[in-house]
């Protein structure tokens, strides 16, 4: 029986037997290009579009796959933003309060000062109106976000002086990522923005006074201990700063229903394996880092204070002159709000106790 035959007497299921399947259940090969803003040497947040990029191609069995450039690869590390817009690659991984010099809005979608930590975070982009809101602000950026990790409560940084009191932020250079050197700069510091593969050289030469990157593990593969003694923490401009995949909004509307839901997977597992490994990565290297005689400091009352009463005062007038800024921050805060209220029942009372107790 020849091949029409058995298409004209057969139906699918006949079809199907003797071996015809149609073509329209083939999934085209798909080839992406990721731009990431992270050096190679960064295991854990660069790895983590490695780990996304593995797990598309597990998850569509080899039909798309990613390849992964590291910062200045493709474009600079913060010009990645503007390649996805651009359509020069289809996606990025990046941070994006790195942008808030084109709108502050930008912030909001990883971390602002005195701001969510990470579980909050997360829960507000998941089932709150966090990744709704985000979404509708990068749309006019021709971009879409996926949650591509995040580092959890981060160190305040390097510092060659101690900082005790606020009078010792005035001309401070200061390696400082995002919306937070707005701050430090309303506080009388010179907030610098420097990629991370770039830091360790200018703390050296002496171009920065400080720096902040992201925790023990990070910091400590970066060498900042050789050229600073002072270790500072908290970092209370990140405390739960997400991480993301940007996609340009053209090239996802090109994939399949399929390739979507792996899409989103995929971002889903990185996002989780990102601070997975930090938490489990952080305690060593910290113990580490104070054995070779890093001084670790907790930054003053005084400073911390001086520091949420000068953020609060920013956001008050971006919130009268910033549409977006207004839109996202209102519900941003009355999320918080709720979840302080929460967090201060259960996770703080058990943590505060389990920190002074002996195990």
């Amino acid at each position: 029986m020849d091949r029409r035959s058995i298409l004209k007497n057969a139906g699918i299921a006949g079809v199907l037997a003797a071996g015809a399947a149609p073509a329209v259940h083939a999934q085209a090969a798909v080839r992406w290009r990721l731009a990431s803003s992270f050096p190679k040497s960064l295991d854990t947040i660069y790895g983590a579009a490695e780990v996304f990029a593995k797990k598309v191609k597990e998850l569509s069995g080899g039909k798309f796959e990613i390849s992964v450039h590291a910062g200045g690869e493709l474009m600079p590390p913060l010009g990645v933003v503007d390649g996805v817009q651009q359509g020069s690659v289809e996606m990025c991984h990046t941070v994006p309060y790195y942008y808030f010099g084109k709108n502050e809005a930008f912030a909001i979608g990883a971390a602002i000062p005195f701001g969510m930590n990470s579980r909050q975070m997360t829960s507000w982009m998941m089932h709150g109106n966090g990744r709704k809101l985000m979404n509708e602000f990068y749309a006019k950026y021709n971009i879409v976000s996926f949650a591509g990790g995040n580092t959890g409560a981060q160190m305040g940084g390097w510092f060659r002086k101690e900082i005790k009191t606020p009078a010792d932020i005035k001309g401070l250079k200061f390696r400082i990522g995002g919306f937070a050197g707005r701050v430090i700069e309303r506080m009388g510091g010179v907030p610098q923005n420097i990629p991370g593969g770039e830091i360790y050289q200018a703390l050296e030469k002496g171009t920065i006074d400080a720096a902040e990157w992201v925790g023990p593990y990070d910091d400590q593969k970066l060498g900042f201990n050789k050229v600073a003694p002072y270790y500072y923490y908290p970092g209370w401009w990140e405390g739960g700063p997400e991480v993301d995949f940007f996609i340009n909004n053209k090239a996802l509307d090109t994939l399949s229903a399929e390739n979507k839901a792996i899409i989103e997977a995929a971002s889903a597992y990185a996002h989780v394996d990102m601070q997975a490994k930090y938490d489990a990565l952080n305690p060593t290297a910290l113990k580490q880092l104070v054995g070779a005689k890093t001084k670790v400091v907790s930054f003053p009352k005084e400073v911390l204070q001086a520091s949420f009463d000068t953020s609060m005062a920013i956001y008050a007038e971006l919130e009268a002159k910033n549409p977006d800024w207004k839109k996202i921050y209102s519900d941003y805060r009355a999320f918080q709000k709720d979840q302080i209220l929460w967090f201060r029942f259960a996770e703080a009372r058990f943590d505060s106790f389990m920190q002074t107790a002996k195990l």
